[in-house]
């Protein structure tokens, strides 16, 4: 018989899912490359990185119509981030990891207007010793969002002010510093940090997928 004015189960939506480039999945894991690290570790802040890194989380910034970052955050503090120019593997124009340093709550609202508008942006940032110059010319933090997938099916939307600084670690060796203000709004309340994180640029062979 024709189930044709038979009450048919509402379906949900299907939800996005999680963006997957260069074999980097949510779930999944990767590899650094041992030996690249026992050399170029000691020059840079960064410190005790592990060698294999469990997926956590993975997130999302649209930068314009062609060109977005994807992070995949991993078990050990850090991330892979990866800036497209397109939706496939051949549109990669950089990739680098990066690690913590340090969160900083920010709890008036003074105290927030005070980073947006004077402390993010400096000429030169200094950290542990090192002189860290400003790249990029913007006098404000340049303002993105962020959406995060994680391993339950949850997502989020975090707003970031964003600065990047970079020295001379080694000899064609650079180390960056991002300061980022980062806004999430949850309950009509405002929760702000300041998170500062250092990161080095990766060639295809500094990691390996390991499922």
């Amino acid at each position: 018989m024709f189930d044709w004015f038979k009450k048919k189960e509402p379906t949900e939506p299907s939800k996005p899912q999680s963006p997957e480039v260069l074999g980097l999945r949510l779930g999944g894991a990767f590899e650094l490359d041992d030996l690249k690290l026992k050399i170029i570790e000691p020059s840079l802040i960064i410190e005790g990185a592990a060698r294999t890194h469990l997926i956590k989380a993975v997130g999302e910034v649209q930068l314009d119509s062609q060109s977005r970052l994807i992070r995949y955050y991993t078990d050990d503090d850090g991330y892979i981030q990866i800036l497209q120019q397109g939706n496939t593997d051949a549109d990669v124009v950089e990739v680098k990891l990066w690690y913590f340093y340090e969160t900083k709550p920010v709890d008036t609202q003074e105290q927030w207007d005070q980073w947006i508008n004077h402390d993010i942006v400096q000429s030169k940032w200094e950290l542990e010793g090192h002189q860290f110059n400003k790249v990029w010319e913007n006098i404000k933090p340049v303002p993105m969002t962020e959406t995060t997938w994680d391993q339950d099916g949850n997502t989020s939307i975090t707003d970031q002010f964003v600065m990047i600084y970079d020295r001379e670690a080694d000899t064609n060796l650079y180390e960056s510093l991002l300061v980022c203000g980062e806004e999430v709004i949850e309950n009509n309340r405002a929760e702000r940090c300041i998170v500062l994180s250092t990161g080095i640029d990766l060639s295809p062979t500094d990691f390996k997928l390991m499922g």
